[in-house]
């Protein structure tokens, strides 16, 4: 019999250390620690942002085409990112934050275990400016 290194769907913020440690086998860190947490800190901010609305105005090219007064699918208050990686993605200026999350819908319907890659590219930041930037969907 296997047993599966992850919680099982619906196990809450309990299962989330499994999940992170999860992605932190499958895929070994290839990054700079400080690069690492970089992208980190922007993967999760924008997934946020993406899902609940809150803070899209710190993206405005990333959400440029994205029609105003969408209303945001996902609560603020019943959003979480369950486990988040950042690794190089072919290159060294390019990379992608796995982002494994849940979240309550504005029907009420709740789902875990939700996947998204952001793909970021490394600029050449003048002073106060992000070293990596989102890329956009496609």
């Amino acid at each position: 019999m296997s047993v599966s290194a992850l919680p099982p769907h619906g196990e809450g913020a309990a299962g989330d250390r499994a999940i992170q440690q999860a992605l932190d086998s499958a895929w070994p860190a290839d990054l700079d620690a400080v690069d690492e947490r970089q992208l980190l800190t922007a993967g999760r901010a924008l997934l946020r942002a993406d899902a609940t609305g809150v803070g899209r105005d710190q993206w405005p090219n990333y959400f440029a085409d994205s029609p105003l007064g969408v209303a945001p699918a996902f609560a603020t208050a019943r959003f979480r990112i369950q486990a988040a990686i950042a690794r190089q993605e072919g290159a060294p200026d390019r990379a992608v934050v796995h982002l494994v999350w849940a979240g309550t819908d504005r029907g009420g319907t709740h789902t875990d275990g939700r996947i998204s890659d952001l793909h970021f590219t490394r600029t050449n930041p003048k002073e106060g400016e992000p070293a990596w930037i989102p890329q956009p969907r496609t």
